[in-house]
């Protein structure tokens, strides 16, 4: 497609584990795409097959800071934010402050360019649910003062910011509702349960699970997320979307099913419930199937097998 001819896409948190991936995809589809990263969390060389080509271009930049970008603009993909409790707890204020003031300047810079914008919310806006599995009318059970709360409450507040500017400005936007996704691409020292068990257990180490293992979440390959949010982004549904897999399972059984992947000899050991951590994480994707014609299909084990043979490439190769 001719340079002017095509769509021109901003994609925030484009160094990141999801963000870069959707880079690719909207790549794929033959958009210009428009990269955005601080790189507080994100890494340039998940991107960086992406630099050489003429329809892609990076900015260096925080979107808690005024957002300018020349030219053209027909979509936002809002993904900049750390994401794994390690991150957020580490920089809590930056965390709130993407999801707060970045938010509102990403708002207005779809309403000055006329263009659709989705945000990137979260299964955390459940916070530890009393209901199983969660559907979108579900408000949660949050901790607004607690250690997690920074990260919760910054993606409820995008929520709400997001459909005020839908309501008051008339403003196309899209909520997706993000379940624990994983895949190539994620930073071993993430902190989330899947990478730590590929790592600890592609090294021979313990496998560190939290509690007594028995907390549940639900794992969706990070293709399925991408084609959910593609979806979603198309569509003309304005209200929150899960996108996840109801494929539940304990955390304890997940670690017994890489050890068992990869042919480790590691053990499992037990450490202390960090506070507020969700006992049940399971989506109730009726609406996603419904309004977007779209369900997972990758299947967890598949899943598995393709980010333990990317592991294994990086400590091969020690590229990490």
């Amino acid at each position: 497609m001719q340079e002017n001819k095509r769509k021109r896409i901003l994609i925030t948190g484009a160094a990141g584990f999801l963000g870069s991936h959707l880079c690719d995809r909207f790549i794929e589809e033959d958009f210009h795409v428009i990269g955005m990263d601080n790189l507080v969390t994100g890494d340039l060389k998940n991107i960086e097959h992406l630099f050489q080509l003429s329809n892609f271009e990076f900015y260096h930049h925080d979107v808690s800071k005024f957002v300018h970008v020349p030219g053209e603009l027909h979509y936002i993909l809002h993904f900049a934010s750390p994401a794994s409790p390690i991150d957020y707890l580490k920089i809590p204020i930056q965390t709130l402050k993407v999801g707060s003031l970045g938010t509102h300047n990403l708002l207005g810079l779809a309403k000055s360019k006329q263009a659709r914008i989705l945000v990137a919310s979260t299964s955390e806006v459940y916070g530890d649910p009393l209901v199983s599995p969660q559907n979108e009318e579900y408000w949660g059970n949050v901790n607004p003062v607690g250690p997690r709360g920074v990260y919760d409450e910054a993606k409820r507040f995008q929520e709400a910011m997001t459909m005020a500017y839908h309501n008051f400005h008339g403003l196309e936007t899209r909520i997706a509702r993000i379940f624990n996704t994983f895949g190539p691409r994620m930073r071993l020292e993430d902190g989330r349960a899947l990478p730590t068990f590929i790592a600890q257990a592609l090294q021979q180490k313990d496998l560190t699970v939290f509690g007594d293992g028995r907390q549940t979440r639900s794992f969706i390959y990070v293709s399925d997320q991408v084609e959910g949010i593609f979806r979603l982004l198309f569509s003309d549904y304005c209200l929150p979307v899960n996108i996840g897999n109801p494929d539940e399972m304990s955390l304890l059984d997940m670690a017994k099913e890489i050890i068992e992947l990869t042919g480790s000899s590691s053990k499992i050991v037990f450490e202390p419930l960090p506070i507020d951590d969700p006992k049940q994480r399971r989506p109730d994707i009726s609406k996603a199937k419904k309004i977007l014609e779209w369900e997972p299909t990758v299947s967890r084990q598949e899943g598995l097998k393709k980010t333990i043979a990317y592991y294994q490439e990086l400590f091969e190769s020690k590229n990490y």
